[in-house]
């Protein structure tokens, strides 16, 4: 098999695993952040429960996410080691940056995240949480910067240096912070964010779901389902937003992966926005497609009439992704979206009704709709990555000209056989495997023993009727002892 369709099949498998854990673990830390501190403004020690437990989840992923991340890096070296050349000054810096003000600073407070509940005070703990989260955050800035600089290349010059008497191309840093904020960071960040954010909220969600269905843990369930919910709605509209933002950016610097994410093969006046379709690239048509005529060109330019490049007029300059899984993938990502959108908005109505618990359909999807979640965050990745091929790194428009880039058939390591990834894509796939499993079987584990019980005394807001039902029920016993030792003494 070709090499390079191999090599990029194992960095599709490493990473794509890898990501099912940083989003979970960014979105766990802001439900976290929430749970702590509500538990600190009202002592209900509900909250309190709710989020030691969510914390032990959050543990599980941050430790699935550290391990399965390693092996990206040691494939830029093995794999990708012209383009871990070409990109080094550049990844260098993000990378170190993310180590320095991200991966230390969550892992430092981890530890008192996780084992630090009985050892300092809630305020400190709460403190922890807040690092913690922040950390994660952090972590997903730099990786993002690196990426976003990948799609819209900035603050750099391609400079030509020698090895063993051979010359290369390196891109090497000219202006870091134009580095930092380039063209599509800003837009790229929030998606990913919001991204985070609602597959955090949705596995929530699911759990609590679980609960309520099983009729266990209910008030821990229904608090942790309401908070996530807030936090689901909030993100699935913004996100929508995000989206629209987003799409005009890569229309302005990426025309190409434009153009095949909505399978616009010629260009055109009033293009059409497809709601679903099979591209036929051989054919240089959308088949069986339903679009909405002039929508693309509205909004991409707010002009229904205005002109959209198509394939066949940016081949030359950009070259073709490969359009049928980019069209698919993002057109699956945007329906998953507007799912989210009115799933979360029912479910709100529904909450605000105080109906939402009793619908046992809806809640059965709830328990499912991680899935959707998960594979909406995949998805989106994928239409961004396969959309920017053949470019590994894309090149800078200038004056309407693509200049510079690297082309993924010419990043390859030079010394690598397809045996050697092929091998290596079995071994991945089975170690993965293993560890898929393990995450499953352990939080089987945790979800089944559920969050620690709260006794009824403990709870501040019944704990004065407690005590006063306790006073009249000894004050009546006292006077009932006493009205039996007068009648005797009479």
């Amino acid at each position: 098999m070709d090499v390079l369709l191999l090599s990029r099949l194992q960095f599709a498998l490493t990473i794509m695993f890898h990501y099912l854990f940083p989003p979970l673990t960014i979105g766990l830390g802001v439900v976290l952040v929430y749970l702590e501190g509500m538990y600190l403004w009202t002592k209900d020690p509900l909250y309190e429960s709710a989020a030691k437990f969510w914390t032990k989840i959050f543990g599980l992923n941050f430790a699935l996410g550290v391990v399965t991340g390693i092996v990206m890096e040691f494939e830029f070296g093995t794999n990708w080691a012209v383009y871990s050349r070409y990109v080094g000054d550049v990844f260098g810096s993000a990378l170190a940056a993310e180590g320095i003000f991200a991966f230390f600073l969550e892992s430092g407070f981890l530890s008192l995240l996780l084992f630090g509940w009985d050892r300092v005070g809630p305020k400190m703990h709460f403190f922890a949480t807040c690092m913690v989260s922040l950390g994660s955050i952090f972590s997903s800035i730099w990786i993002t910067v690196a990426n976003s600089w990948q799609q819209t290349p900035a603050g750099h010059e391609i400079r030509e240096h020698m090895i063993n008497g051979q010359p290369f191309l390196r891109a090497e840093i000219v202006d870091f912070w134009a580095l930092v904020f380039n063209p599509s960071t800003m837009h790229r960040l929030v998606h990913v964010w919001l991204g985070a954010f609602l597959l955090g909220a949705f596995f929530v969600m699911s759990i609590s779901a679980w609960y309520v269905l099983r009729g266990r843990h209910l008030e821990f369930a229904r608090r942790s389902f309401t908070g996530a919910l807030i936090l689901a709605t909030i993100c699935s509209l913004a996100q929508l937003v995000s989206g629209d933002l987003q799409a005009k950016s890569v229309a302005e610097h990426q025309p190409a992966k434009l153009a095949a994410m909505e399978g616009l093969f010629e260009t055109t006046e009033s293009a059409p926005l497809y709601l679903w379709g099979w591209p036929d690239e051989e054919a240089g048509e959308v088949k069986y497609g339903v679009a909405i005529p002039g929508m693309l060109s509205l909004l991409i330019h707010h002009d229904t009439a205005a002109e959209v490049p198509g394939l066949n007029d940016l081949d030359e300059q950009f070259g073709t992704p490969p359009v049928w899984l980019t069209f698919q993938s993002y057109h699956a990502m945007i329906g998953i979206g507007m799912v989210m959108i009115a799933a979360t908005l029912l479910a709100s109505y529904w909450r605000w009704r105080g109906t939402l618990f009793e619908k046992r359909a809806v809640m059965w999807f709830f328990v499912l709709a991680v899935g959707l979640a998960v594979a909406g965050n995949e998805l989106g990745w994928v239409a961004a990555e396969v959309g920017r091929q053949p470019w590994v790194v894309y090149p800078t428009i200038v004056d309407g000209q693509a200049v510079g880039g690297l082309r993924t058939s010419d990043a390859l390591s030079e010394s690598v056989s397809s045996g050697q990834v092929l091998g290596s894509i079995i071994a991945f796939g089975l170690v993965y495997l293993l560890l898929f499993a393990l995450w499953v079987m352990l939080l089987h584990q945790k979800i089944s023993h559920g969050p620690e019980p709260v006794a009824p005394a403990d709870r501040p807001e019944k704990a004065g009727l407690l005590a006063a039902a306790a006073s009249m029920a000894a004050h009546e016993g006292s006077l009932t002892e006493e009205s039996r030792g007068a009648s005797s003494g009479g």
